[in-house]
């Protein structure tokens, strides 16, 4: 909020009629100062669906850069289910644009394929606009030799040695299990799923109890840094700004193992375009703002703003892509 200084003019009877008359003929054409626009709502609540972590510190930076969508922004966690509790909150809210979404796509183009029955429809939600993404990495510790520099160096050191051939995971029916299942797949070794919650496998990989991991770039790089774990090779379409000298799966040779986690903003089916508009404006307009921008890279996410058109062909595709891969691993949809 801006303070008064003794520059100002004095506010006189005159000077107030004037000012009132200037914003009546504004606002009549259609335009409202920058300075006088009113936030879209008084209180919006942005539910994410897991413990504090990256998904909620994300969504708290781009909150932070939206006073003109609404007077107060907060940000509340609301975690079990892997995320869907969060999203069935969500599609039962409100549509005036006070309840939004903030999820990895995961919920909308993985999951339909994971589990037997869900409480929701991808058609229950408006998707407005991605902020970030980031890709996962392919990391190996003490229990792999440190003669095994590269992906193709892994890939023969799991077939000649089957019974250590371990990957871990933030979890089962995860995007992580699926790519580290058709790794194993493609380059014909049996490679064996340990689950964990969160970025806890990336500690027993460093203490040699399993061989490996697939997870996020942020949770394992510091540990790469330094020197505790070697990374083999990203999920990504281009090398990581944060892991510059890893190859991407595809320049290792396996180009179908691309895998970006999208975090975006999602708002209940039915609300009204305007709301719709007025948040994604409010969403870019907070992505060019410097701290989001240096908040994210501390994050190790990278800014991706895709929204409204281009959003809903990206979730289509990737269902698409999802489903595919999901029923080319042999996995069979869980309760």
């Amino acid at each position: 909020m801006s303070v008064a200084t003794s520059s100002q003019p004095m506010m006189t009877r005159r000077y107030w009629m004037a000012v009132s008359a200037g914003s009546a003929a504004i606002a009549a054409a259609g335009f409202v100062p920058q300075g006088l626009a009113q936030p879209r709502v008084k209180v919006a609540r942005i539910l994410t669906g897991y413990m504090p972590g990256l998904p909620d510190a994300a969504a708290r930076l781009v909150a932070g850069q939206m006073r003109e969508y609404a007077s107060s922004m907060v940000v509340e966690t609301r975690p079990g289910a892997s995320g869907r509790v969060a999203v069935e909150a969500v599609k039962y809210a409100s549509v005036d644009g006070s309840v939004i979404l903030f999820a990895p796509l995961g919920f909308i183009t993985l999951f339909p394929h994971v589990y037997k029955t869900l409480s929701y429809q991808p058609q229950d939600f408006i998707p407005v606009s991605t902020v970030a993404s980031s890709a996962n990495v392919l990391t190996v510790g003490p229990k792999v030799p440190g003669d095994v520099r590269t992906l193709g160096d892994f890939v023969a050191w799991c077939r000649a040695n089957p019974r250590d051939a371990t990957y871990g995971t933030a979890g089962v029916g995860t995007s992580l299990h699926f790519i580290g299942a058709m790794l194993g797949r493609m380059a014909g070794f049996e490679f064996v799923h340990v689950p964990y919650q969160g970025r806890a496998a990336a500690h027993d990989v460093q203490k040699g109890t399993i061989a490996s991991a697939i997870l996020p770039i942020g949770s394992t790089l510091g540990l790469v840094e330094a020197g505790a774990l070697r990374a083999l090779a990203t999920t990504g379409p281009h090398r990581s700004l944060f892991l510059a000298d890893v190859p991407t799966m595809a320049e290792a040779g396996y180009p179908e193992l691309q895998d970006v986690t999208w975090f975006g903003f999602f708002l209940p089916a039915k609300t009204p375009t305007d709301i719709v508009e007025s948040l994604d404006g409010g969403i870019q307009e907070a992505l060019r703002a410097d701290e989001v921008k240096s908040g994210m890279a501390k994050l190790s996410v990278e800014i991706d703003a895709i929204s409204k058109g281009d959003f809903a062909r990206l979730i289509a595709s990737e269902s698409d892509r999802w489903k595919t891969i999901v029923q080319a691993t042999g996995f069979v949809p869980t309760d």
